[in-house]
This record gives C-alpha cells, structure tokens and sequence, in this order.
C-alpha cells in the first residue's frame, strides 16, 4: 500500500511500523522508538502504544536503524533498515533484559577490538547480538524474527479442588496470527474444553490495519460456549453468547496516544440479554520517563495476558461476559470505571499514582459448592464446578501505588497498595435466601507483592504474588486495576518452563504451570435451603497445567 501524500523534489514517501514485546512475548506500552535516517541524518521518535504498536509515517526512502528503548531492558538495534519508495514496512522488535540476552561471552581476542564490536551473545527469545555502541551496551535484533505467520498450540488440564472450586477438565488452545499485506494481522484463538457431558469454548478472531492517515482500527469476533448442566438434553443447558468488538488508535502530535472502541455482547441462556459497552484511553508523554493516562472503561480487564501466553480460563468469571440470574432471568453485569494515573520511571525504578470512580450494577458474584435444584438466582457452571450470583451494586472510588524495580538477574519486584470499596457480608452464617439483603460495601486496605523473573540457567519463567486486604470481602479491592501492578487475590503461582527443541519435537515447545489462591483464602461460607454449605469467593483455587507448542 502507498501513502498519497507526497512531497516535490522527493521521491513518494514510505511508513515504519511494528510492535514491541519483551522475551516473553508481553506488548510493552510506552516504550521510545526512534528511527535514524543514514543518508539524511535526521531522527523521528514515536511511543508504542497499550498493545506495543508504533508507526513512523512520511519518511524519505533510503536507510534507517529502528532503535527501541524502555525502562529495565537493554535496548534493541535494527540496523540498515531499507526503505524503499511507497513502502511500508512492518518491524517487530523484543526488548530483552541483561539476563535474557547474555548465553555466551567469548575469550577477549589478543588484538584490540574495535569498541562497535566489543562482545557478542545469543539469546533464546530473537537470537540477537549484543554490542557495545557508544560506550552502551545494545541488543541487534535478527531480521528473521519478523514471521508472516505464527502458531501456538496448548493442551491445558485442570486438578479437580475438592469442593474448592476448578475442574479436571481437558482444554486444548492455540493461537495463529499472519501478516496480511504488510499493513494487516489476522489472528485466530481458541480454548476448547471437552469432558464427560461438560464442556467450555471459546474462539475469537481478530483484524487489525493500519491505514495511511495514522488510524490503526481493529474489530473482532468471540463466540463462548459454556455448559451448564451434564445433562445435554436438557433444553438451553449452555451459556452461548456472541462478543463483537471495534476500536481504533492514532497518535497526535508524537507525544498524545487516542485509543476508542466499543463492545456489542449478547447472551443466550434461559432468554437473550444484550450489552453495548464502551471504551477508551488518551495517553500523554510529557517525557520517555514520564506518563500521564486517562481510561474510561466498561469492561474487566482480561489479567490474564499479564502471563504473557493465555492459559484456558479457570471459570466463566475470567473469560466473560459477566451475568447472573435473578428470579430466573438472566442478568447482564453493567459497569463503569473511570482512571487517572500518572507513571514515571527513574532507572531501574517506576511509580504510578492512581485515582479511580467505580460504579458497577448487578455485580456477578463468583461462588462454590452445590446450589439446590430449585434456587433461581444462581448461575451454575460445571466445567469450574463455581456457579455465578447477583451481589447487587457497587459504587466507589479509591487510589492506588504502585512501585516497581528491577533487580539482579532479571528478577522484577511490584508492590501495589489500593484502598477503596469491595462488597462484603453484613453477618456470618447467613442463608442462602437473605444473601443479597445482607450484602454491604466496606472501604478497604489492600497490599499486593508480586515477584516475576526468569531462572538464568534453565530459562524457567516465573510470576508470583500474594494479594492481602485489611478485613474479609466478596470482591477484591481495585477491581479494574490493570497496571503493573495487578494480581489475582490471595497466593497464585505461574510457571513457564521452555524445552530444548530435538529430533523428535523439532519446534519449541514450553511447560504450564497455573495455579490461582493455592491457599483456598477468602472462602465465606453460606448455608443452602437444604443445610448444604456453600462458599461466596473473591477467586475459586484452580490449578491447570500443560504444554504449548510454538511454531
């Protein structure tokens, strides 16, 4: 594709764009892109965006090195970068810590070394080349690590909790994404569950494209499929419900980020229920270290892909869309959440400071145990053995802290501090029929550490947290926290394990591990018509293990 506009005297005028992830394929926000024209001597500087994204539009054909820079990662070179006339390149660049790139450091050669080439290494995630260049050390990216098409396929299984919540179910997920005429990605994902009269689904497809104004807009599809009771004749048993979703992006000005978009989701269970919600973020980068971000959104934010590769969704409280039952109909959960917060990086250290108004109405609870046969106002979902209840209504507001640092050996440590509002019960032992008139808000502490890093010698990802609130809730503290910060409630554990390629598996391959509040905290209990005890959870247990294929 070309850009119309052109300029006399010069030949028509060509585009740069790309995305910025880390090793473990995470999109960083934020991150500074330059791209140094060799022939003109002139550099142009943009932000990458909340998915990664960056575009350098209008730039004079010849060639250029794209350089990415971010807090706590070495930065990365592509170098003699051809741009011819009309072009539109699409460049992808990993941000690699110390610990990700350094594999092999050679013997010092016994005749000086020209101080562009003092040290080579490899790394695992790009294979780039690590240089000194200014006195500074920088990673060269390969050009090979930009793929038209990429593939991941992930067979998940989940350890049945004893009561506790989570299902022993089988899952298989994968994901494909292509380049599409230089300007385009089509991806394709799923998570199919299969098991014994229970079963959960979803597939969503996506296209995004960027257009020679600037505009980046993006729609996509996603279909669920839930099963709600092991008996498959029993008429409208599953959870169907379609979500289709349109955004768009631009930057103004190289220093102000525009994000807008919309979602249209509809739910067929016991009748049909429809939601419009809308979206949107304006950033703007007074400087490469400071930010300042407003978000108005509607919707939960997906935490999941904080893990860098999505694992199967443990219960229907994390894939989507949130509803209830109330006397029988269903019930959507609408919300409103509105964020000021400003973030700074110094170094190996970032803050942010947060202001945020939530107002949230029919608030999908997320419960545990066997409901009776006859209760209306529960939504039950087997393939998590955790069923769905109407808490009411939730309006708060409330700050949040953040502080982050790096630390030796690609060890990454956050500390997230939040008061504001969460549901909770009035009593203890309350019944199942006075639940909901017992249901009070309760303004809360609440402290979250989190630990994330990668093992040096056996490349072994990690992320742990533990999230602590000063008193007992229904809901966490800060529900639409999304920042580096976040965690799940209570003790959660994550583990990527990457093994060697062989003779028999010739592609990458990785180890899961995904366990969520392995302490069962947080568990309220309730008595059922029946005398039956059944829990009122912020988060049910689940552990989930596999292995992806990465193709």
């Amino acid at each position: 594709m070309t850009i119309a506009l052109s300029v006399p005297g010069y030949a028509e005028q060509g585009t740069i764009t790309g995305k910025v992830k880390n090793a473990a394929g995470v999109p960083q926000m934020g991150a500074m892109v330059e791209a140094v024209s060799l022939t003109a001597s002139k550099t142009s500087t943009v932000f990458t965006d909340a998915t990664g994204y960056f575009a350098f539009y209008e730039l004079i054909p010849g060639n250029y090195d794209v350089k990415v820079s971010a807090a706590s990662f070495l930065p990365t070179l592509r170098e003699n970068v051809s741009l011819h006339s009309g072009a539109n390149l699409v460049i992808n660049l990993t941000l690699n810590t110390l610990t990700d790139a350094i594999r092999l450091l050679p013997p010092k050669q016994g005749v000086k070394e020209d101080d562009d080439w003092r040290w080579t290494l490899r790394s695992a995630a790009n294979r780039p080349i690590l240089r000194m260049k200014n006195g500074q050390p920088v990673v060269v990216a390969n050009a090979s690590e930009d793929k038209t098409l990429k593939g991941a396929v992930a067979f998940v299984a989940g350890s049945d909790s004893d009561s506790f919540g989570g299902s022993n179910e089988l899952s298989t997920k994968f994901t494909v994404e292509r380049s599409l005429f230089q300007t385009g990605l089509l991806s394709v994902k799923g998570d199919v569950g299969y098991g014994p009269g229970s079963n959960g689904t979803v597939l969503r497809a996506s296209y995004a494209h960027q257009l020679d104004n600037g505009s980046r807009p993006e729609v996509s599809m996603t279909m669920r499929r839930f099963a709600l009771s092991p008996t498959e004749a029993l008429h409208d048993s599953a959870l169907e419900a379609l979500t289709v979703s349109t955004s768009d992006s631009m930057l103004l000005g190289n220093f102000i980020e525009l994000r807008a978009g919309s979602e249209f989701q509809s739910v067929q269970y016991m009748g049909r229920v429809n939601a419009f919600k809308p979206f949107g973020s304006v950033d703007v980068h007074l400087s490469p270290e400071m930010l300042v971000e407003y978000q108005y959104a509607t919707a939960m934010p997906n935490t999941r892909r904080l893990k860098g590769f999505d694992t199967a969704p443990a219960d229907m409280s994390e894939s989507g869309p949130r509803m209830t039952l109330t006397n029988g109909d269903p019930v959507m959960e609408h919300a409103r959440h509105q964020e000021v917060s400003v973030s700074h990086k110094l170094g190996k250290n970032a803050v942010q400071v947060a202001y945020f108004n939530d107002r949230i109405l029919e608030t999908a609870l997320t419960g545990v145990g066997e409901i009776p046969g006859e209760a209306m106002d529960f939504l039950p979902d087997v393939y998590s053995g955790t069923f769905a209840y109407n808490g009411g209504d939730l309006e708060t507001h409330g700050a949040r802290f953040v502080y982050a640092r790096q630390l030796p050996d690609g060890l990454t440590a956050t500390v997230d501090y939040a008061f504001g509002g969460a549901l909770d019960l009035a009593r203890n032992g309350v019944e199942l029929a006075d639940v909901q008139a017992n249901i009070t808000t309760v303004n809360l502490h609440s402290l979250a550490f989190k630990l994330a890093g990668t093992l040096p010698g056996a490349k072994t990802q990690w992320l742990t947290s533990y999230k602590w609130a000063s008193g007992p809730s229904l809901t966490p503290v800060d529900l639409f926290n999304s920042g580096p910060g976040q965690t799940d409630s209570f003790l959660n554990i994550f583990l990527r394990q990457p093994v060697p390629p062989n003779r028999f598996i010739p592609v990458k391959m990785e180890a899961l591990v995904d366990i969520r509040n392995l302490l069962a905290q947080g568990y309220r209990p309730v008595i059922a018509s029946d005398g039956q005890t059944v829990y009122l959870v912020q988060a049910a247990r689940s552990v989930r293990g596999g292995v992806a294929f990465i193709f």
